[in-house]
C-alpha cells in the first residue's frame, strides 16, 4: 500500500503528539481526521485554551473531533469506520476495546520507554528519577490492558548525564516519529514479526503529581539531582524554608554533593541560593 493510500487516525493531545504530527506530516503520512481533548480552561484566569494538537491540525486543514467521553467517541467511528489504522501517541484517555480492533491494520501506539519497562504515564520522568543510563522508544500494537501489546520495533538511546526529561523527551520525539515513519511500511504489509511482551519483566510507573516535587535536602545526593532533573519542567522540585516554598531552578552534582544554584522564593523572584 502507497503512503498516500493510508487512511489512519491519529489520537493525541500534547506537544508531544503535535511534533510527532509534524514528522509524519513531513514524510507525507498525512492523517484522515485527528482526535483530541476537549480545550480546557488554563493559568489562573482559566483562559480556555486549546490542545496542541488541535492547533496543528487546524493550522494543517485536517479534520478533527474532540469527544468528551467514550460514548462520543463510538458515535464518531460508527459513520466513520472506513479506515486503515489508528496512531496513537499522548491521547491521555483509554480507547475501548472496540475500537482499538476496528482498524484494517488495527491500532498502534508510539511509548517512550524500552516496553515492558514503564509501562504508563510517565516512563521519560521515571527513567531519570531511577538514574537510568539508556532508555528508548517502542513502537506497539495496541491491547487493552494498558502498555502491554507486542512490540513491532523499538531504539535504544543513551540518556546524557545531565539531562532534564524535557530535553530527553524531545529528543525521544525525533527518534520515535522518525522510527514510526520506518516502521509503517514493513508493518502495513505484515513483514514484521511481533515480539510478545514479557509480563514478569514489566515494571509500571504513576501519573505525577504537584507534590512528587517535594525534595529532601537531607536525602542521598544522587537521588536529589535525578528528582531535580527529572521534574525541573513540571512539578519542579521545591522544599520548605521556614514554612516558605522554595522552588529549586537550577542545581548541579559536584563532587558527590547536591548542590543548589538558585531559587524561586515562594512569592519572589528567581535568586541565587545561599544557604
Amino acid at each position: 500500500m502507497k503512503k498516500e493510500d493510508l487512511k489512519f487516525a491519529f489520537f493525541g493531545t500534547p506537544d508531544v503528539a503535535s511534533e510527532t504530527l509534524e514528522i509524519l506530516r513531513e514524510n507525507d503520512y498525512i492523517p484522515s481526521f485527528i482526535i483530541t481533548a476537549p480545550d480546557k480552561p488554563q493559568g489562573r484566569k482559566m483562559i480556555i485554551i486549546p490542545p496542541p494538537v488541535k492547533i496543528w491540525a487546524e493550522k494543517n486543514n485536517i479534520l478533527f473531533f474532540q469527544p468528551k467521553n467514550t460514548q462520543e467517541l463510538e458515535a464518531f467511528f460508527s459513520t466513520n469506520s472506513q479506515i486503515d489504522l489508528f496512531i496513537v501517541v499522548a491521547y491521555g484517555k483509554i480507547l475501548p476495546e472496540s475500537l482499538l480492533n476496528m482498524p484494517k491494520f488495527s491500532s498502534i501506539n508510539i511509548h517512550y520507554s524500552l516496553l515492558p519497562k514503564y509501562r504508563g504515564a510517565s516512563p521519560v520522568e521515571s527513567a531519570i528519577l531511577n538514574g537510568d543510563i539508556e532508555t528508548g522508544i517502542t513502537i506497539q500494537k495496541m491491547e487493552f490492558k494498558m502498555d502491554s501489546g507486542p512490540i513491532i520495533a523499538q531504539e535504544k538511546i543513551s540518556i546524557h548525564l545531565e539531562e532534564k526529561a524535557q530535553e530527553l523527551r524531545k529528543r525521544l520525539i525525533k527518534v520515535g516519529g522518525e522510527l514510526l515513519v520506518k516502521t509503517l511500511p514493513d508493518y502495513i504489509e505484515n513483514k514484521i514479526k511481533l515480539i510478545p511482551q514479557n509480563e514478569s519483566w514489566a515494571t509500571y510507573c504513576k501519573k505525577i503529581k504537584k507534590e512528587d516535587g517535594l525534595i529532601d535536602l537531607d536525602n542521598d545526593p544522587i537521588k536529589n539531582y535525578n528528582k531535580f532533573k527529572a521534574y525541573a519542567f513540571w512539578p519542579r522540585t521545591f522544599f520548605f524554608k521556614n514554612n516558605k516554598r522554595i522552588i529549586i531552578t537550577d542545581a548541579k552534582l559536584e563532587n558527590g554533593n547536591f548542590v543548589i544554584k538558585k531559587i524561586i522564593p515562594e512569592g519572589g523572584k528567581e535568586i541565587d541560593y545561599k544557604k
